[in-house]
């Protein structure tokens, strides 16, 4: 998507909200541990969850639904930055995961 920015997974500061925009059964097979988990489906219900005093960043397993809802939250007043390679780069880089089902995979 144009102007949509985004960072490698090894870019994302430890500062910020991370955002996990999988569904249920994608989030159970294995995520960041410290990701707020919010499907895309749920987003526009959910916004309150957000906060406001932090950056947003976004991720999926690719890259593809973080950057469209990055789109939608910087156009209402986020400051959202898009995840490149989701948490298949995620796992890929041997970052820390977690998982509601035994080892953590991306599903």
């Amino acid at each position: 998507m144009p102007n949509v920015p985004s960072v490698t997974v090894q870019d994302v500061p430890a500062d910020v909200t991370l955002l996990d925009v999988r569904e249920q059964d994608e989030w159970d097979a294995g995520h960041a541990p410290e990701a707020l988990h919010i499907p895309m489906g749920e987003l526009v219900e959910r916004l309150e969850e957000l906060p406001s005093d932090k950056d947003v960043y976004v991720i999926c397993r690719s890259g593809g639904r973080s950057a469209r809802v990055t789109a939608y939250l910087n156009g209402n007043g986020w400051d959202a930055t898009n995840v490149d390679g989701g948490m298949q780069s995620w796992q890929a880089a041997g970052k820390n995961m977690t998982s509601e089902q035994g080892e953590p995979v991306v599903i």
